[in-house]
């Protein structure tokens, strides 16, 4: 399956900045929207170590309102989340849309079949029942009312190596390289059968994934702000305005405006000039 994602979509940066900027006022309305129907928004971030997850999310929540969204930044179990099923964290995290109608997963319940099924955390009893027992965890989500989103950013093995060597060579971005993350590289293509078999057993019609196209991050970002927007509009019920064409009709009328404006100087001048002639005369 990922084998046939084409990564050389790309946007040039006017591209990027106006499809950036609608999307992101349209999440704005739409997140008001949430609050107004009393419904949650659960997003899933999945994908490759350096595959942008981050800066996705950072442009996701930019203008949002803060007091409306949370982000969980998932990692392995510590304390009493290692003492109950893997599932207990991640419902225990879910709150009412009173309280917050946006909550993201930056990594998720998929860490079982894919970091645990591989590093041993867990049996191949356990990882293969998970398919089974997540499909029915996300489709409970969902019969409750919950809108959920699931995106897998793929980028390449190299375009992956050029991140983690810019990441060393950038002071305010080393520590986000570890050992790890050179250790989990090494099984590329063990992580790329587990991540196929997740993809394909766990897309469902109550909760697809939809893969985004990651070498190119521009790409990447207005691709999830625009699945988001247009999954919203669907289960919402509703489409916000447009604010770029909206600006880009006031810039014309306002041009036109300016083009009547001087027209009309130009007509009271020829007035003028008649009437001094009538009175040479």
């Amino acid at each position: 399956m990922l084998g046939t994602i084409d990564l050389t979509k790309t946007l040039t940066k006017e591209e990027y900045i106006h499809d950036l900027t609608r999307y992101q006022l349209q999440l704005r309305d739409l997140t008001y929207q949430l609050y107004v129907q009393k419904r949650p928004l659960v997003m899933v971030y999945e994908g490759w170590d350096a595959g942008g997850k981050g800066g996705n999310i950072k442009r996701i929540t930019e203008k949002m309102d803060p007091r409306g969204y949370e982000v969980f930044a998932i990692a392995a179990p510590q304390g009493e989340d290692k003492t109950h099923h893997y599932l207990w964290r991640f419902w225990r995290r879910l709150k009412s849309p009173d309280e917050k109608q946006v909550l993201i997963f930056d990594r998720s319940w998929y860490g079982r079949v894919m970091v645990e099924r591989l590093e041993g955390f867990c049996t191949e009893e356990e990882w293969k029942r998970a398919y089974r027992e997540i499909n029915e965890f996300e489709r409970q989500l969902v019969d409750f009312g919950t809108i959920l989103v699931k995106f897998w950013i793929h980028i390449s093995k190299e375009e992956q190596l050029q991140r983690f060597e810019a990441r060393q060579e950038i002071p305010y971005k080393a520590w986000k390289l570890t050992d790890e993350d050179w250790r989990n590289r090494e099984k590329w293509d063990l992580y790329e059968e587990a991540i196929n078999d997740m993809l394909l057993k766990t897309s469902t019609l109550t909760a697809p994934w939809t893969i985004v196209e990651g070498d190119c991050k521009w790409y990447a970002r207005v691709k999830a702000l625009k699945t988001l927007v247009h999954a919203l509009c669907t289960e919402l019920e509703y489409v916000p305005p447009d604010p770029v064409t909206k600006t880009e009709q006031e810039m014309e009328m306002a041009k036109k405006g300016k083009k009547a404006s001087k027209g009309d100087k130009k007509g009271k001048g020829g007035k003028e000039k008649k009437k001094g002639d009538k009175k040479k005369k």
